[in-house]
């Protein structure tokens, strides 16, 4: 069975600062992420996972080959886990503020321009009731980027679809630094946006 462990961020808690606050970031990581990987790893040996030894996201992407009984419970601590290993690596101190590239190409054919992506993004992100993330996603069967919202801890990955950047909207991502101003939160992570690691993963992808 493949076993879980919080993976090591990319920078120092204190490094994105002003924009994301050192006790945020350490609260969302050392608790928040820490307790999907603990619900993964537990979720994992209650249906004897040696029987599934795939990596989480082939597991989410085919949550009908896990028993009917951990569904649940490993949609929700797997995509917790992925979502979030993949929030920490799409961010850097060093956010240049746009794409460029084939990336940047490919938003200009369907948002028109960057700045309507990022109009667009952040309106998705805040329509959002309750907890959820916004993702720009790879559709590969018709071999395109989309922008979609999922809600708690699903990940694109249950619906065949592959992640390059998303946005938590969960509370404990924002509360302590915004209180219940979303859209500044929205605002700021804008900055932080590590563009070159999205872009790098969707050039693989679209080839």
């Amino acid at each position: 069975m493949v076993r879980y462990e919080l993976p090591r961020l990319p920078y120092g808690y204190d490094e994105l600062e002003p924009f994301f606050d050192v006790e945020t970031m350490k609260i969302h990581h050392q608790k928040h992420h820490q307790a999907y990987v603990d619900g993964l790893n537990k979720s994992l040996e209650s249906i004897g996972g040696e029987s599934h030894p795939q990596y989480i996201s082939s597991i989410l992407s085919d949550l009908k080959s896990i028993p009917e009984s951990g569904r649940d419970a490993i949609n929700f601590f797997g995509g917790g886990y992925e979502n979030h290993r993949l929030f920490w690596e799409t961010m850097t101190p060093c956010g240049d503020g746009s794409p460029g590239g084939q990336l940047e190409d490919s938003i200009d054919v369907y948002f028109e321009n960057f700045e309507n992506f990022k109009k667009t993004f952040s309106e998705k992100s805040l329509s959002l009731q309750g907890s959820g993330w916004c993702w720009l996603v790879f559709n590969s069967t018709f071999h395109r980027i989309e922008m979609i919202t999922t809600e708690n801890q699903d990940s694109p990955w249950t619906l065949q679809k592959y992640p390059l950047l998303g946005l938590d909207m969960w509370e404990h991502s924002y509360y302590l630094k915004y209180q219940n101003n979303k859209s500044e939160y929205v605002d700021a992570w804008w900055n932080i946006v590590n563009w070159d690691y999205v872009g790098n993963r969707f050039t693989e992808l679209a080839g």
